[in-house]
């Protein structure tokens, strides 16, 4: 065996979902489109023949990123809709989305939301995917509860909450977020108790 053989280093393992988890922070505090390859491989301290390999491409580490935000961080619609009238459920959702989406001061907003703005068609496509999921696991809770109305009011209700995730993106604070996602759902409260009085 040759003298370069035996000195030869391990080839040092890649743990790819460490690898997600620090390209989900970044995305999210640049956004997709503020995201270079060369931001990425820094982050995950890799090469970039080393980053395709495992994710195939920035979008498909992008989708990987979705995919671990939205199983860990997505607004739990039927746990907050369980047990409450179906205004209370709204005004807590909004609340819970201005809470969530403005804790972290370097990572506001939505991922998937702000993610299906991004300029790059394929990244916008993916995050666009995403998006319908969670949008329609609202309007189902809501549908089930006003049968007559909840496509209408789900299309209210998840304007609002994309809202949100704009204005805290922007850099709305977190209290005046809040104040506003409260606002919105004594609105809501009121219009229903209207409709159910009529």
């Amino acid at each position: 065996m040759s003298e370069s053989v035996r000195k030869r280093k391990p080839r040092r393992t890649f743990d790819r979902e460490l690898g997600v988890e620090r390209a989900q922070r970044i995305f999210h505090e640049k956004g997709y489109d503020g995201v270079s390859v060369a931001d990425l491989t820094a982050a995950l301290d890799i090469n970039p023949p080393s980053l395709y390999a495992a994710y195939g491409s920035k979008a498909g580490l992008f989708e990987h990123t979705l995919r671990r935000y939205t199983a860990e961080q997505s607004l739990p619609a039927s746990a907050i809709f369980e047990g409450r009238d179906l205004g209370d459920a709204i005004a807590q959702l909004f609340v819970s989305a201005a809470n969530q989406y403005s804790q972290d001061a370097t990572c506001r907003g939505c991922l998937v939301t702000e993610g299906a703005r991004a300029a790059d068609p394929e990244a916008r496509n993916i995050a666009e995917g995403f998006s319908v999921v969670m949008a329609s696991a609202i309007s189902e809770e809501i549908v089930k509860r006003a049968p007559d109305q909840g496509a209408e009011l789900a299309d209210v209700v998840i304007t609002m909450v994309r809202g949100l995730s704009a204005a805290a993106f922007t850099g709305v604070d977190a209290e005046r977020l809040r104040a506003t996602a409260e606002k919105a759902g004594v609105l809501i409260k009121t219009a229903l108790t209207a409709t159910i009085a009529v």
